[in-house]
């Protein structure tokens, strides 16, 4: 694992601009936190949901990583932020963040084809199984990666920013020495018990969304696109949305592989700055099914537990 640096999440956020497959379940073990020196202690809020968190836990005999940020005061809400999981199909709204970094103009529309076995190889595909004929745009694979979590589609744009390895380098550039990027689709869904590949911890991901979406990293334009990318996420309506109170704007990124279920999300109230969370998830039983009410459980849970600090 590589050794975390000391940046704050709190900092982060100080300039921030916002108005399917089988696997195994994921290691339990604790990570080093992503930003030690935003988690030294826990905070009030932490202790008001913990009891309710484990109260899901024990419902749906799971296990739960969540991390919420209020981009505004710059309060979070923090349970089982440091357990590792499996990400599963939420990296995709990292590649192609990534994928938006690293690629203007003429490049994003460049065309590229696959084959049909590439495709029935990669598992879930429903837009460019349909496109092997004509092919697509790099920049319309990584919209069908975040939009319908395509896995050809993620594979394609991770071939076009350097692979894996590169899409990790690229968190680490972000400050995120947690996350473990080894594997394409649908490897990376196959998580061993003794092993840190393609896994994360909720205070990583949501301390990579916010630097990702702060303004630092990305441009305006490309912010404004991957969140749309987001906010029609045809995968996420039964997750963070659901357990978001009414009025409340959601854009996600779901994920999900045999007991494990995910979400990542920019959540915005009426007449508030966003909050940056994460719901991470696994079903203590290795052959369970995940379960959606679980994610949105838990996210409704911490997005009031933030609403009410707030009142």
């Amino acid at each position: 694992m590589r050794r975390s640096p000391a940046f704050s999440l709190c900092c982060l956020l100080a300039g921030f601009a916002l108005a399917g497959c089988v696997g195994s379940p994921p290691p339990a073990a604790e990570s080093a936190p992503a930003s030690p020196t935003a988690r030294a202690t826990a905070t009030d809020l932490d202790e008001l949901v913990a009891d309710e968190l484990a109260g899901l836990e024990r419902e749906y005999d799971a296990t739960v990583g969540v991390m919420a940020v209020d981009t505004g005061t710059g309060e979070s809400v923090a349970y089982g932020e440091n357990r590792r999981f499996g990400f599963a199909s939420t990296i995709k709204a990292f590649a192609a963040a990534v994928f938006l970094q690293s690629a203007s103009g003429a490049a994003r529309d460049e065309s590229v084809r696959w084959t049909a076995e590439e495709a029935a190889a990669a598992g879930h595909a429903p837009v460019t199984s349909q496109h092997v004929e004509d092919g697509l745009t790099y920049a319309q694979l990584a919209e069908a990666a975040v939009r319908v979590s395509d896995n050809a589609a993620l594979n394609l744009i991770l071939d076009r920013i350097g692979g894996p390895a590169a899409l990790d380098d690229a968190l680490a550039e972000l400050g995120d020495a947690t996350t473990e990027v080894v594997n394409d689709e649908p490897g990376l869904n196959t998580i061993e018990s003794d092993s840190t590949e393609d896994t994360t911890t909720a205070a990583a991901f949501t301390a990579s969304l916010a630097r990702l979406l702060d303004g630092s990293t990305l441009s305006p334009a490309d912010t404004a696109l991957l969140v749309d990318w987001m906010s029609d996420n045809r995968t996420g309506d039964a997750l963070i949305r659901a357990g978001a109170p009414a009025g409340w704007t959601v854009a996600d990124k779901s994920g999900g592989a045999g007991p494990i279920r995910n979400d990542i999300a920019v959540v915005t109230r009426p007449g508030h700055d966003p909050i940056i969370i994460t719901v991470l998830t696994s079903r203590n039983e290795p052959h369970a099914d995940f379960d959606d009410t679980l994610v949105a459980s838990a996210a409704s849970i911490t997005l009031h537990a933030l609403d009410h600090s707030n009142s």
